[in-house]
């Protein structure tokens, strides 16, 4: 499972980037991107807690590469009834290249042929540069909701 087919083809040499699911031999080069390419942290942002979600769900965590190098990263959760995206992130050299839009475009799909209907995204509220990406990636904010959250370990 090296390419992740997007549109039921396998990525072909261009300028787009190569998009495939992380295995569990890049999660330490994903853990060190996300400390310079990700805003905030979380209790999750660990090497145990990344093995856990490729190990339950090998195509959750989505990788862009240009060049062989890593260029970005979602989390596309499904739950069998919700749709998350988490750890949207583009190496800051390789911003406005379309990478995001590769990587959602790819969540998206993957949603869609999991069954899923709705997707929702976490976004730090004081991240500007992330609400205007998702707003023009046609999400919004629900401000009748609010994330409510209970840390389960020390």
């Amino acid at each position: 499972m090296n390419e992740l087919p997007m549109n039921g083809l396998p990525n072909e040499p261009s300028d787009e980037p190569r998009l495939r699911p992380a295995v569990p031999d890049d999660l330490d080069a994903v853990l060190g991107f996300w400390r310079t390419a990700a805003e905030g942290t979380s209790i999750s942002d660990d090497r145990a807690g990344v093995e856990r979600l490729v190990a339950r769900d090998p195509g959750a965590l989505i990788l862009a590469e240009r060049g062989g190098a890593l260029a970005g990263t979602v989390i596309a959760g499904f739950d069998g009834w919700r749709c998350h995206l988490y750890r949207l992130a583009v190496a800051p050299e390789r911003r406005r290249q379309g990478i995001a839009t590769a990587l959602l475009a790819a969540a998206e799909e993957r949603f869609v042929r999991l069954g899923g209907r709705r997707a929702d995204a976490m976004v730090l509220v004081r991240n500007e540069r992330a609400r205007y990406a998702w707003s023009a990636a046609g999400y919004g904010p629900e401000e009748q909701w609010r994330r409510w959250v209970k840390p389960l370990t020390g």
